[in-house]
């Protein structure tokens, strides 16, 4: 007799299937089929409705930090385990994503910073934009403007091909005056981040003069206003996009992890270039997404990067949105 529990249901169910055969005087042939194993993913892209405007969501791959220890400043590696364990990541390796926003309002394609270019400083995943924008229908050409949130690596990357001709040749560009100024200076930037000078002289300064620097609180193109979140860089700055009274805003890096960078919010970030200024900035602009309850983008958050915030105890705390991939685009 067969102790209880002794058998699976998986293999009960096997069993059954095997008798059945028997019984009717079937031969059960092994399995044979072979597959090769599939290395890639297919180019993701998301859409949604705002108001009029229809936005899509790319993606220039994966970006992983590495150990999170190394990246996040002012708290315990104790406290850095606790809060991945219970939130089901990882603990040895922090993986971003590169969440692009494309917004079309009918008149006008609007792009949202443009990830790393060639450029393998944090592997091979990166660098996918023009092909994820090729996937999505969207011809570099089409591009009206590139507005970048700051000019670090990841961020303004994709402005040129590495032939020298411009991926976004009718684009006007805008960034601020202040992160410009920095990251095209060697004697700012310093010998620790040349990769960060190399990016952004290959790709801003050939391009100055189609550079439009806005300023906080600007609303340099219709509906969309710059709102200072200086600390991450000097000139980091955060978009809200206002489409027939409908919302979003597009953070950037405001906060690069959707837990470490919420549930305390003033834990500062290795990349940050005045750390203590960019949590301050943090929680101010936390405070006013949650207390209006406005959807947002995230650039580097859980594909694709859109959901809400909540306050939650002394920090804040992710919502995603659920998405819509059955029909026609669904608002926010």
């Amino acid at each position: 007799m067969l102790k209880h529990g002794s058998l699976s249901r998986r293999q009960m169910l096997a069993g059954a299937s095997i008798a059945a055969a028997g019984v009717a005087g079937l031969r059960v042939p092994a399995a044979s089929a072979k597959m090769p194993m599939q290395t890639e993913n297919a180019p993701y892209l998301y859409r949604f409705m705002l108001g009029k405007a229809e936005v899509t969501v790319v993606s220039d791959g994966v970006l992983p930090i590495g150990a999170p220890e190394g990246a996040f400043a002012h708290i315990t590696k104790d406290e850095i385990d606790r809060e991945l364990k219970e939130n089901f990541l990882p603990l040895n390796n922090v993986v971003l994503e590169q969440n692009v926003l494309v917004l079309n309002t009918g008149d006008r394609v609007v792009l949202f910073d443009t990830g790393m270019g060639s450029v393998k400083l944090f592997g091979p995943t990166t660098g996918q934009l023009m092909k994820t924008l090729a996937a999505a229908g969207i011809n570099g050409k089409d591009v009206d403007a590139v507005v970048m949130s700051h000019a670090h690596i990841d961020h303004c990357g994709g402005i040129m091909a590495d032939d020298g001709t411009r991926n976004f040749p009718n684009a006007q560009l805008y960034i601020s005056e202040a992160d410009f100024n920095y990251w095209t200076d060697p004697q700012k930037v310093g010998p620790k981040l040349k990769p960060f000078l190399d990016q952004a002289t290959k790709n801003l300064s050939p391009n100055k003069d189609r550079i439009h620097f806005y300023k906080d609180g600007e609303e340099f193109l219709p509906g969309i206003h710059a709102i200072a979140d200086y600390g991450h860089t000097v000139g980091h700055t955060v978009f809200m996009i206002d489409q027939d009274g409908q919302q979003l805003c597009y953070t950037a890096d405001m906060a690069h992890h959707p837990v470490l960078l919420l549930e305390h919010p003033r834990t500062q970030f290795a990349y940050d270039t005045d750390p203590a200024m960019a949590a301050e900035s943090r929680v101010k602009v936390l405070d006013m997404l949650a207390h209006d309850r406005v959807p947002i983008l995230a650039y580097h958050f859980p594909w694709p990067g859109i959901g809400h915030v909540e306050a939650e105890g002394d920090g804040y705390r992710f919502l995603p949105a659920p998405m819509h991939l059955g029909g026609a685009p669904a608002p926010i």
